[in-house]
């Protein structure tokens, strides 16, 4: 057994397992450049101010899964890991005078988050989400834009069956009333509640709705709907939302039990499933409006909207359906008739590399047939063979996948590579 090991919860990223969330990675970026999303940082720890405030304190978030830092007893602050970006997104969009800027700020961050929660296949306590934020446009086109964004997200990752789900939260006009009614609906039924449910129904009933206890399954199915008592305004919204996804061709179901978990929602809030698997512990990722939170965090009253998505939970999926790519072979391994002529094979894989070609030498002192095995292993398409006195520039460039061989001049093989590589075909 090992002496040390990753923390419970955690784990590496070995290079296939990265491989994938690279190209995920790569697939938002991408995205986020043809939406106008531009990417920012913010720091892996906040005051832990910044997310009981806009989270909210009687969250699971912050009352089971904040990592707390110990400070130093001259700091004086007391520090968390973030949980989630949007807090933090929304602290420096006030800190830096985003408001200033033309409306709506867009903005995306791909990066850790960290929960203290009960590790399960998925949900680990450092995760990986890709964040997406609109600041300073109250809706709904902006709405249903980042909605169909994060599902054109999961077509392009792989995933073809993924299912939105819809509701309506209201605001602070509508969702008071709402809320008295529903916190009188869950205490005729005290007795039936978990005592962390019973301390939640006095402290903010919304949460019930969202709890993940399955003993209130059946409560939750039977109480109050907010989406029927929707004010004027929040109706009118939502109708608007749902009107823009039926334009854009974006199915969805409504789902009045969604309230996501965190204070900070108001109005718009959806969540993204695999068909067949919408129990509370399986989404992929969600979001919602949030128009309070940036004046919450010291700013003013600026509506916004944003989603994370889950990368843990897209390449558990993507691999547990099979279609998880990996990192792509390299193009060709340079190999050498001379086993100790290392260097001469170390220069050319280099001049190939800044033609930004992606090729492997083999620097190992082994036999050529081991060196071709080991380029047939590493699936690249070619071995670059550099015969035992080539001064003058003798190569043979060797297919590996249609076994054929030819001489070409070491001028040549730049070009002759990236052909392959363009079109295809082999040599």
């Amino acid at each position: 057994m090992p002496t040390f090991r990753a923390p419970r919860g955690t784990r590496d990223l070995l290079p296939p397992e990265r491989a994938v969330f690279g190209r995920l990675e790569a697939v938002a970026r991408d995205l986020s450049r043809r939406y106008g999303y531009r990417e920012m940082e913010t720091p892996l720890f906040e005051q832990a101010a910044v997310f009981e405030r806009g989270i909210g304190e009687m969250t699971d978030v912050i009352e089971k899964e904040l990592f707390r830092l110990v400070p130093r007893s001259e700091e004086g602050e007391v520090w968390a890991l973030r949980p989630e970006a949007t807090a933090g997104i929304v602290r420096g969009y006030v800190q830096h005078g985003m408001h200033t800027w033309p409306q709506p700020v867009k903005v995306s961050l791909i990066g850790p988050m960290f929960r203290y929660d009960r590790p399960q296949a998925g949900r680990y306590r450092q995760f990986w989400q890709w964040d997406v934020e609109a600041i300073g446009d109250p809706g709904p086109a902006i709405d249903a834009e980042l909605i169909e964004l994060g599902a054109r997200f999961y077509r392009e990752a792989g995933l073809d069956d993924v299912l939105l789900l819809l509701n309506s939260i209201g605001d602070t006009e509508c969702r008071p009333a709402y809320v008295a009614e529903l916190a009188a609906y869950f205490r005729e039924h005290a007795v039936q509640l978990p005592d962390l449910e019973r301390r939640r129904l006095e402290t903010n009933p919304l949460r019930l709705l969202d709890s993940k206890d399955p003993s209130l399954a059946a409560l939750q199915a039977r109480a109050p709907r907010i989406v029927d008592r929707l004010c004027p305004a929040c109706a009118e919204h939502f109708g608007a939302v749902r009107s823009h996804l039926d334009t854009l061709g974006i199915a969805y179901r409504l789902e009045p039990a969604l309230v996501r978990g965190l204070d900070y929602y108001t109005r718009t809030a959806f969540e993204y499933y695999r068909e067949g698997a919408e129990g509370q512990q399986q989404a992929l990722g969600g979001g919602g409006r949030y128009d309070g939170l940036v004046q919450l965090l010291g700013g003013q009253p600026t509506p916004g909207i944003g989603f994370a998505l889950g990368l843990d939970r897209v390449a558990l999926n993507l691999q547990s359906s099979g279609l998880a790519e990996g990192q792509r072979p390299p193009l060709a391994v340079i190999v050498g008739a001379e086993p100790a002529a290392t260097a001469e094979r170390l220069k050319l894989a280099t001049a190939l590399r800044a033609e930004g070609l992606p090729v492997r030498a083999d620097l190992s002192r082994r036999k050529l047939g081991r060196q071709l095995e080991g380029a047939a292993r590493d699936g690249a398409h070619f071995a670059v063979i550099v015969a035992e006195g080539s001064e003058n520039g003798a190569l043979q460039l060797k297919d590996l996948q249609a076994g054929t061989q030819r001489p070409l001049a070491a001028v040549d093989l730049a070009r002759e590579l990236r052909r392959a590589e363009s079109s295809h075909r082999h040599g």
